[in-house]
């Protein structure tokens, strides 16, 4: 079937939208953990001691902003992979209740590689933020061995196609 040159020109848009430098993604791989992800920028990298699943953890965040929103992998060793359901449920719980989130939508979440747990989802709700502007926050929860993760993406309004490749992009090696 020929091509017509308005064919080609919507091709070459489309193209070229896919390689906007809004987003510039990357694979990154977590220091100590075998997780592989997808980031649409470069990430910066911080940690804390928080409480999780009755001890305290070193809490690892990788994250970046791009396109309006706020993209980060987090994660802990919790030491006892029999506790990882309990910390993504505690995990999720305060996630949602520092958002003051009326309502979530909930969807089982397992990416390649992950322990296959019924607290592993992912999570699409409302918000707001601490200074009460709105957000809207996409995240997953999901463990291997020892270790729990959240993926999340936090923004004003958030872009499905952003979303879809970076959670597709979640896997263990």
């Amino acid at each position: 079937m020929p091509r017509t040159p308005a064919a080609l020109v919507l091709l070459a848009a489309a193209t070229l939208a896919a390689c906007t430098p809004t987003f510039n993604w990357r694979e990154v791989h977590p220091a100590s953990t075998s997780l592989t992800a997808m980031l649409p920028c470069k990430p910066e990298q911080s940690q804390r001691d928080v409480p999780m699943a009755g001890r305290q953890v070193s809490l690892q965040v990788w994250g970046c902003g791009a396109g309006g929103a706020t993209f980060a992998i987090l994660f802990a060793d919790i030491g006892d992979g029999g506790r990882a359901g309990e910390a993504l449920r505690q995990w999720k719980t305060a996630t949602l209740a520092n958002l003051r989130s009326a309502s979530a939508h909930e969807t089982r979440f397992r990416p390649p590689g992950a322990v296959d747990l019924a607290q592993s989802v992912q999570v699409v709700a409302g918000g707001q933020r601490a200074d009460g502007s709105k957000v809207e926050s996409h995240a997953a929860y999901f463990a291997r061995g020892t270790q729990v993760f959240q993926a999340v993406i936090y923004s004003e309004r958030l872009q499905p196609q952003a979303a879809d490749m970076f959670f597709a992009g979640l896997k263990f090696e």
